[in-house]
């Protein structure tokens, strides 16, 4: 997906506005509709083998578009970088977001460091497997390349018109996962009720129409604060994380992730019984 994107999209920035859109849209819709239609393969090919071993099969190819293990480490190297010097987690954490990480403290690189957790658990695990119990292998696998387009093409700037295709697509793919993501963070969490009140409002405090329902959730639960300098503070009354609150919130996104598998997994098991019932 990743050598697509940076092969089709190689000349985008370089376009008129008009002209960089519609290539844009373009060349992400045969992206998704490739991505899609090889997933959808695999799916057909795996239908005459015993139901056991397509299980497993199925399970082998999803896990290849999720990334939990992967999100949990690159935040615990943050963690670890910064224990060794504040510059150590400065580099260490600009591998995992896109903000200038330069000027950081050590409160505000865990802040953003457990932002990158909640959103990423949101993208890189509860989105594709929402959109898998919904149409199979090929709805993750199209939600993946959404996400991918989105990382590598949805900013502004020189990406402003050929990426906002990709953008807007993310945008509406994770509508509902992060309000998911959050409810998960809370039950997982047994978050007062104050916590759920203040959910939404919270949110509604950055920019994103999604990322900031599963970082709300996290700080409201943890009582914490998670900034983005100039920005947004969100949860701003919380204190500062510490370490243990950051392995807490470790510990919780692993909870959650692992109970939303599990409700996808009774759901798509039962689902052939319920649409027959």
């Amino acid at each position: 997906m990743g050598n697509y994107l940076r092969t089709v999209g190689a000349r985008l920035p370089e376009r008129r506005p008009a002209v960089a859109f519609v290539l844009g849209a373009v060349y992400w819709l045969a992206g998704a509709l490739l991505v899609g239609a090889i997933a959808l393969g695999c799916q057909v090919l795996l239908r005459p083998l015993p139901g056991w071993l397509a299980v497993i099969i199925t399970g082998v190819l999803l896990k290849s578009l999720l990334a939990l293990r992967v999100l949990v480490e690159e935040v615990c190297n943050v963690e670890q970088a910064l224990a060794s010097s504040l510059e150590s987690g400065r580099k260490q954490l600009a591998r995992i977001v896109s903000r200038d990480t330069t000027q950081l403290d050590a409160g505000q690189i865990r802040e953003s460091a457990l932002e990158s957790l909640s959103e990423n658990l949101s993208d890189s695990v509860v989105a594709p497997l929402f959109w898998f119990a919904l149409f199979g292998l090929p709805g993750a696998a199209i939600y993946r390349f959404a996400n991918t387009a989105d990382a590598m093409w949805g900013y502004r700037g020189a990406w402003e018109w050929g990426g906002k295709f990709a953008a807007r697509a993310d945008d509406v793919l994770n509508l509902i996962p992060a309000r998911f993501t959050a409810l998960i963070l809370l039950l997982v969490a047994k978050a007062k009720a104050s916590a759920w009140r203040g959910l939404p409002r919270e949110a509604a405090l950055t920019s994103s129409p999604n990322s900031g329902w599963p970082m709300a959730a996290l700080a409201l639960a943890l009582d914490i604060r998670l900034r983005k300098p100039g920005v947004y503070a969100l949860n701003h009354a919380g204190r500062a994380p510490t370490f243990d609150d950051f392995n807490v919130a470790l510990r919780r996104a692993v909870w959650a992730a692992w109970a939303f598998a599990i409700l996808v997994a009774v759901l798509t098991t039962f689902r052939p019984w319920l649409h027959h019932g």
